[in-house]
């Protein structure tokens, strides 16, 4: 069977791989190919905050995808778009009729002479940045248990 051309970007190549650092009740060790991060919990979780916390690392991921798809876009369409800075926040409101759901608040400032139709097309491919559509998706999360020994850790 033929590989289909846009298969890479469905798939990542690379594991990311998270492991308990032992440094610490909750710091986690995270490697993403050749970068090496920690995760941690801030003090009022139980944790040393040496590191930002998972929902941190989501806000993260999509402020950056964000960011990067915008500045892409600009460039193709040769905006003058001079800078861009993109505020997350992360909260759980109530919603009549189906309980506490999350919420994030994403603001994103842009920089440069653009036209207000020119900043409203960089607001609509915000959301179509891949992240976002991610998080907007339906999402399955298939967790097994490894066999064998557990990945090392560098």
């Amino acid at each position: 069977m033929a590989k289909d051309k846009h298969e890479k970007h469905d798939k990542h190549d690379k594991p990311v791989v998270v492991s308990e650092s032992g440094q610490g009740p909750y710091q986690q060790s995270i490697r993403v190919g050749k970068h090496h991060l920690i995760a941690d919990e801030p003090v009022a979780m139980g944790g040393a905050d040496t590191g930002p916390a998972p929902f941190d690392f989501l806000l993260a991921s999509l402020g950056s995808c964000t960011s990067i798809t915008l500045r892409m876009y600009a460039e193709r369409k040769k905006l003058p778009l001079t800078g861009i800075s993109v505020e997350l926040a992360h909260d759980r409101i109530d919603v009549e009729g189906h309980g506490k759901v999350d919420r994030i608040s994403r603001t994103i400032t842009l920089q440069g002479d653009l036209t207000s139709e020119q900043r409203s097309s960089l607001l609509a491919i915000a959301n179509k940045c891949p992240m976002y559509r991610t998080l907007q998706s339906d999402i399955r999360i298939e967790s097994v248990l490894a066999t064998g020994r557990p990945a090392p850790v560098d």
